[in-house]
C-alpha cells in the first residue's frame, strides 16, 4: 500500500517532471505528498570559500535561496490544484549532503519519485537517484526527463531475472501492477556461460494468483546490451511503465551502478521504479 511519498522537488530552471508526476502518482494512491527544494550550497565542498571573494559567494547563496523557493512554490500550487494532501520544505545542504540526506529521509517513506539527470549532464538528480535506490531501502521512481503523461498503467512491464532484486522490485511495485491492465513479464535471455534456471513461468503464474492479466515474454539480446534491448522492447509494446532491480553496491560512499541499471537510468523513455 502506498500512503505516504517523497518526491525531490527541482530546482534546476528546466521543467520539473518529478513533482507533477509524483503529484499524479499521490492523487491516484490518495496518498500523502512531501516535496523536498534544496537549497544547495554555493561552491562544491572542495572549493577553498575563502579564495571567493564574501559578496560573490552570498550572491550565489541568495540565488540558490529563490530558486528552492520557486520551486517550493510550484510544488505547493501543483498540489493545490490537484487537491492532493501535501507538505513541501526547504532544506539546506550541499550537492553530497542532499543526496545523503535524500537517501535517509526515503527510509521513512513508502515510496520516492526522483527526475532523470538529463544525458550529459551533472546534475544533482544522478546523485539523489543512486542514495535513494542504495541507501533507502525503499523503492525508488525515476521519472524520464521527457516525461509529459501523467501516471498511466495500461501496460506495464516487468522485468525478472530470477534474482533477488528483480524480486523485491516486483514485491515493492505490487499496488501499481494491481491497477495495471495488463502486465508483460519480460526476461531477456542470459549469456551462453549461464543456464535460464528460471524461465519466468513461475513469476508470471505468481502474479496470475494474484488475479492480475499477465503475459510472458522473452526477449533475445545479441549483444548483451540489456538496457537496450528492454527499452527497445518497452518502446514496440508501448508500455507505460516498467518495473526493474536496481544492481550495483557502493564503495566508499561512491555508488557504483551495474550496466543495465546505469543503461536505464541514461537513456530511459518510461517511468520506471526501481529496488535494490
Amino acid at each position: 500500500m502506498i500512503k505516504d511519498i517523497l518526491v525531490n522537488v527541482s530546482v534546476a530552471p528546466i521543467r520539473d517532471v518529478a513533482a507533477p508526476f509524483a503529484v499524479s502518482v499521490a492523487t491516484a494512491f490518495d496518498a500523502h505528498l512531501t516535496g523536498v527544494a534544496f537549497v544547495y550550497e554555493p561552491v562544491p565542498p572542495a572549493v577553498d570559500m575563502t579564495t571567493m571573494p564574501g559578496e560573490l559567494i552570498d550572491t550565489m547563496r541568495s540565488e540558490h535561496e529563490k530558486a528552492a523557493e520557486a520551486a517550493r512554490a510550484m510544488f505547493d500550487r501543483l498540489t493545490e490544484r490537484a487537491g492532493a494532501s501535501a507538505t513541501s520544505r526547504k532544506v539546506d545542504a550541499t550537492l553530497v549532503g542532499a543526496a545523503e540526506l535524500f537517501g535517509r529521509m526515503a527510509r521513512r517513506f513508502d515510496l520516492a519519485v526522483v527526475g532523470q539527470a538529463e544525458p550529459n549532464k551533472m546534475a544533482p538528480e544522478e546523485l539523489l537517484t543512486e542514495a535513494a535506490l542504495f541507501e533507502s531501502g525503499r523503492p525508488v521512481l525515476i521519472v524520464p526527463y521527457i516525461q509529459k503523461q501523467e501516471l498511466k498503467l495500461d501496460r506495464v512491464m516487468a522485468c525478472w531475472d530470477g534474482s533477488r532484486n528483480a524480486a523485491r522490485a516486483i514485491a515493492d511495485a505490487m499496488p501499481f501492477l494491481e491497477r495495471a491492465k495488463t502486465i508483460e513479464v519480460v526476461i531477456v535471455a542470459n549469456d551462453p556461460g549461464k543456464g535460464d534456471e528460471i524461465p519466468g513461468a513461475d513469476i508470471a503464474e505468481h502474479l496470475a494468483r494474484h488475479g492480475l492479466n499477465v503475459e510472458l515474454d522473452r526477449l533475445v539480446s545479441p549483444d548483451l546490451d540489456i538496457a537496450d534491448t528492454l527499452l527497445s522492447h518497452a518502446a514496440d509494446s508501448a508500455a507505460d511503465f516498467m518495473v526493474m532491480g536496481g544492481y550495483g553496491h557502493s564503495r566508499l560512499r561512491e555508488f557504483i551502478l551495474g550496466g543495465a541499471t546505469r543503461g536505464i537510468l541514461g537513456e530511459m523513455t518510461l517511468p520506471t521504479l526501481m529496488a535494490h
